[in-house]
């Protein structure tokens, strides 16, 4: 008996999917905002403290055009905040189960 062996094939969505959550730093920025909620710029640069300025605003940009988070001028203040959307809030159980997992399988020496 031969056995027929199916190539994999990823499926487009998770592939997206995967590609906007695996690129460096939108991960730690999407865990900040689910965290803290609304922040400024500065205070989004202090949380992701290793990003430079210029790639944070390349990944605001980024996750802003994927309906993620949205950048919204309030009326007391001329500097925006950044916030998830409904999209971007619906991520909260997958962030949960990366912490979890990371928790399970890293000692803090790990990550020096």
């Amino acid at each position: 008996m031969v056995k027929t062996i199916i190539p994999y094939e990823q499926c487009p969505r998770f592939e997206k999917t995967f590609g906007i959550l695996g690129r460096k730093w939108n991960g730690l920025i999407i865990d900040a905002l689910l965290t803290e909620g609304s922040q400024r710029f500065r205070d989004l640069a202090n949380m992701v403290d290793k990003c430079s300025d210029r790639v944070l605003v390349e990944r605001l940009k980024e996750l802003e055009e994927e309906d993620l988070i949205e950048r919204v001028l309030q009326e007391e203040s001329a500097r925006p905040v950044y916030r998830l959307t409904k999209r971007g809030r619906d991520l909260s159980r997958v962030m949960k189960d990366i912490h979890d997992w990371s928790e399970k399988w890293y000692t803090l020496e790990d990550c020096q």
